[in-house]
């Protein structure tokens, strides 16, 4: 029978006999787990020696003595003979320090188990009876992928006394653009404080019965939770010992007020982490098969928010031939930046795309000229979520034609 205990060996000295292949493997992990290492072997392999040479690792170029055990909590073995790797296991068993023997591991003390992580959960997988590490590192992947896709329970279920916030950007709205670590942390959340944008429809469907859901969705012109609320949200359920993640659409520092949300919690001494997500600035246009920038086209990309006043920056971009235009949350904004473009001497031929719910089975792109875009918008009835693209890269056909996803009006 085997019993899976786990053991802290940061700190302390763990004895690696032989400088294979094998060695060189088990080396990297326990060095990751902060382990003091020492290896006695007549010689080195070159992956061997290149982490001797890296690390603060002792090596001693002789053949294994039983004296060599003194001071070790644990010894590896793996000689590449297995007479010499059981005498080794043999004097760890007088000794009473657990032996792994990669010769034999029937005739060692302990087994390293594949294992895969999420956070500070660890999994690890050994054969109970016999040993069969292909069928455990099999196993751990079939684990490793749950965990990634956040689809076993993370939650913790010991309450501590500090809790923490996570700003996660969810990207465009499609789940399977969030990022890896975002989906981890929105599995082990207590609190989730979640945008009216982003991946969230379909999350709820993963998310604990009891894991509490607020949310502070805004549409234009209704913010029925102000941002200082939001914020305070933040500081009251962490300080609570709670874990909670703040879901935004797109990134959280592009237009989500990601910025505030962070001070407010470092102003409260509460723990704080940001999460990157893909902005809807870069990928929104992409869906559409426009490109922000491209040589000979567009040499630089301007990131506006449409809600905001139009800066003398943004009035120049408009209408600088080289330069993309990208403006979020900006469909009540249109005839302004029309308007601004114009007036700043822009082409009244100058492509523009909009589109709307982009990375969704809703995805729509109409594509027009700043001379007609008014009409255009208003004739399909373009609405929000949408961004909209002002540039020669936003031409029709551009890159790829989509015709199931763009709407060409004649104006």
């Amino acid at each position: 029978m085997t019993t899976m205990i786990g053991v802290s060996l940061a700190g302390r000295e763990v004895l690696l006999v032989g400088g294979g292949a094998v060695t060189a493997r088990r080396m990297r992990r326990l060095l990751d787990d902060g382990a003091y290492v020492r290896v006695v072997a007549p010689e080195l392999c070159a992956e061997v020696r290149e982490l001797v040479r890296r690390s603060d690792v002792t090596w001693t170029p002789r053949r294994f003595r039983r004296s060599d055990l003194a001071g070790a909590w644990m010894v590896h073995t793996a000689t590449g003979d297995a007479r010499v790797d059981l005498a080794v296991a043999a004097a760890c068993e007088r000794r009473r320090v657990f032996c792994i023997n990669a010769s034999s591991a029937g005739h060692g003390t302990a087994r390293l188990t594949a294992q895969a992580s999420s956070g500070d959960v660890l999994v690890g997988v050994v054969s109970d009876a016999g040993v069969d590490p292909r069928r455990s590192v099999r196993v751990r992947d079939a684990i490793d992928r749950l965990l990634t896709d956040g689809r076993l329970p993370l939650r913790r279920r010991r309450t501590t006394g500090i809790g923490r916030v996570d700003l996660v950007g969810g990207g465009p709205g499609a789940l399977d653009l969030l990022t890896v670590r975002g989906r981890r942390l929105i599995a082990e959340a207590d609190v989730l404080i979640a945008d009216r944008l982003g991946p969230t429809a379909q999350l709820l469907e993963e998310l604990d019965p009891d894991t509490i859901v607020i949310d502070v969705g805004k549409q234009p012109g209704h913010h029925p939770v102000p941002q200082e609320e939001i914020n305070a949200l933040l500081v009251e359920h962490a300080r609570a010992g709670r874990r909670v993640v703040r879901l935004k659409g797109g990134d959280p520092f592009v237009f989500g007020r990601g910025g505030e949300e962070v001070l407010a919690c470092v102003a409260a001494g509460v723990p704080v982490d940001v999460v990157p997500g893909v902005s809807s600035a870069i990928s929104v246009p992409q869906a559409a098969g426009i490109p922000v920038t491209h040589r000979q086209t567009a040499s630089a990309v301007h990131i506006v928010n449409g809600q905001a006043a139009l800066t003398p920056a943004t009035r120049a971009a408009l209408a600088d031939a080289d330069v993309t235009v990208v403006v979020l949350m900006g469909v009540a904004a249109l005839p302004r930046l029309v308007a601004a473009a114009l007036a700043e001497g822009a082409d009244a031929e100058r492509p523009v795309a909009i589109v709307e719910s982009g990375h969704t089975p809703q995805q729509r792109t109409t594509h027009t000229t700043l001379g007609t875009a008014l009409a255009d918008a208003h004739h399909g009835g373009v609405s929000n979520p949408a961004v909209i693209v002002v540039g020669d890269v936003a031409r029709a056909g551009f890159l790829l034609p989509h015709p199931e996803r763009t709407l060409e009006w004649a104006g």
